[in-house]
């Protein structure tokens, strides 16, 4: 077939302004939530767990099913998931948006998870059939990326003008007007593609896959909550034996939802680990962020929001030099610079106090800057490395790491912080005269001691606040620091082991990449 056969036409290029819209918005749930942290704990009162659980259900629950949607949108019909995913998400951030307990808003969470799930795989793989042609196809992909970075960039914006006009709620709402003109448009821009080779999805490995990661988070975030105790720990047992379960049904089956033979090419491993540490490290971060600018400085949402801009343009414009430094250094020298300077970024974050407004933005810029661009090159690495047939399952895989990386920072970096954040306001800590249910609130979480604090008159009521601001910037203090020698160990591995691999050796964007990708697919 001719080259301009393969050339994408106006429809194309119309069907990927409407497939990046889901990207958009997935990543724009991502980062408002942070910023609503400080008003739904006002309102509906969660629990420390509670709270934690409401930030990374999402995350949790799109990392456990993004291989398995891809896979059922290949039987049944990319573009019938991807509608029919819009319908339900659309639906659940209404449900999220109106919810009155804490309880009803996790279930919210969950199920926004389990239909981004459907909507990640299936854009992305129509983006792949749509551009044949391999010039086309980068940059299609290149835009479908940008939408992630941009998503997270609107998100503090669009979630501060919400929270400064209405209801926390309505932070979840502008996904229903972009899942709206999804189901109007897809028809009309996006062709269906299935496949017949297509495999059936195993339900019993996507059940081991959350059923193994829910129970750890819940025993670390009880553990941190009141210590180890026996529940806690059984938790983390019963977890770890359902991912031993896992792994061996992945050993056995003829078509596995997750490709272990993937791990045994030293590249994809080193790449992916660092990759997932990566955005493990930038949730946990933004996660304790958001809450400082609020709860600790004072700052209204937009004013929060506006802060945490220069950062997001910084990790879009190091994006953009990545070609360029890739050339002249080689990726394997950029991602371990880029993570060294981010280990000095959370130094920054670390150094920062109650009053701590220029460490922090400069610290978090800095992080943003070093580790958006070294997150670029791991995801081309980790296709490169594995081989042509699999790019597909390797870029399924990366995915995943990516959402687990995100929830997994929440969780376990959020809970050590509230771990820390209980011992400080433990004993005498406290003003003796504080009420037993303000001092209750108050050990709880932050948001509920500047909640506390507000209904309490005179001096009582300030007291309170300082004490419990002092103990949150210690918990992220402690815990920034641990994420600096998490960050810094990663960087020294990866110097060392990804040296010498083929996927060291390679640039960004060469000819191997995503270009393998559905090669066997069918049109419908």
């Amino acid at each position: 077939m001719s080259e301009a056969a393969h050339r994408a036409g106006a429809r194309q290029w119309a069907g990927l302004v409407v497939l990046s819209l889901p990207a958009l918005v997935i990543a724009l749930d991502f980062t408002v939530l942070h910023l609503a942290v400080p008003h739904l704990s006002a309102d509906l009162q969660p629990t420390s767990t509670q709270m934690l659980w409401i930030v990374d259900i999402y995350g949790f629950m799109i990392a456990g099913l993004l291989i398995a949607m891809g896979t059922l949108g290949d039987r049944i019909g990319r573009r019938r998931l991807l509608l029919t995913g819009a319908l339900a998400f659309g639906a659940a951030s209404v449900l999220a948006a109106l919810a009155t307990s804490a309880e009803v808003l996790i279930l919210a969470r969950a199920l926004l998870g389990v239909t981004g799930a459907t909507l990640l795989p299936s854009t992305l793989s129509l983006i792949s059939n749509m551009f044949r042609d391999p010039v086309q196809r980068r940059f299609a992909i290149a835009v479908w990326s940008a939408n992630f970075m941009l998503g997270g960039a609107l998100g503090p914006l669009v979630g501060g003008a919400l929270l400064e006009a209405f209801w926390w709620g309505s932070v979840f709402l502008p996904a229903v007007p972009v899942m709206l003109i999804l189901l109007v448009l897809g028809p009309l821009v996006v062709p269906e593609y299935r496949s017949a080779a297509a495999g059936r999805p195993d339900l019993a490995s996507v059940v081991l896959a959350i059923a193994s990661i829910l129970p750890v988070v819940y025993g670390i975030k009880e553990a941190a909550k009141d210590g180890p105790t026996a529940a806690s720990l059984l938790s983390i047992a019963a977890g770890a034996l359902l991912g031993w379960v896992f792994v061996r049904r992945q050993r056995r089956l003829a078509d596995p939802l997750l490709d272990l033979g993937l791990f045994s090419h030293r590249g994809f491993s080193v790449s992916l680990g660092a990759q997932t540490t990566g955005l493990f490290v930038l949730g946990a971060v933004q996660f304790f962020v958001m809450q400082y600018l609020q709860l600790v400085l004072g700052l209204s949402p937009l004013a929060a929001g506006l802060w945490t801009v220069p950062a997001m343009v910084a990790g879009v414009a190091a994006n953009l030099l990545v070609p360029l430094l890739s050339r002249r250094m080689g990726p394997v020298r950029v991602i371990t610079g880029a993570f060294a300077l981010g280990v000095v970024g959370l130094v920054l974050i670390a150094a920062a106090g109650p009053l701590g407004l220029a460490l922090t933005v400069a610290g978090f810029t800095l992080l943003n800057l070093a580790l958006n661009p070294a997150m670029v090159l791991t995801y081309d690495m980790i296709i490169s490395s594995a081989p042509p047939e699999r790019a597909g399952t390797a870029s399924g895989t990366a995915e995943t790491g990516n959402e687990l990386g995100i929830a997994l920072g929440v969780a376990i970096a959020g809970s050590l912080g509230a771990a820390v954040y209980r011992r400080r306001l433990s004993g005498a800590t406290l003003p003796e005269d504080t009420p037993p249910d303000a001092v209750e609130a108050a050990r709880d979480t932050l948001g509920g001691a500047v909640a506390a604090a507000g209904d309490l008159a005179g001096p009582g009521g300030e007291r309170l606040l300082t004490v419990a601001r002092e103990a949150f910037v210690q918990g992220m203090q402690v815990t920034t620091v641990m994420l600096a020698v998490l960050l810094g160990a990663v960087t020294l591995t990866a110097a060392l082991l990804l040296r010498g691999t083929a996927a060291g050796a390679r640039t960004p964007h060469s000819d191997d990449g995503h270009d393998h990708q559905d090669t066997n697919r069918t049109r419908a």
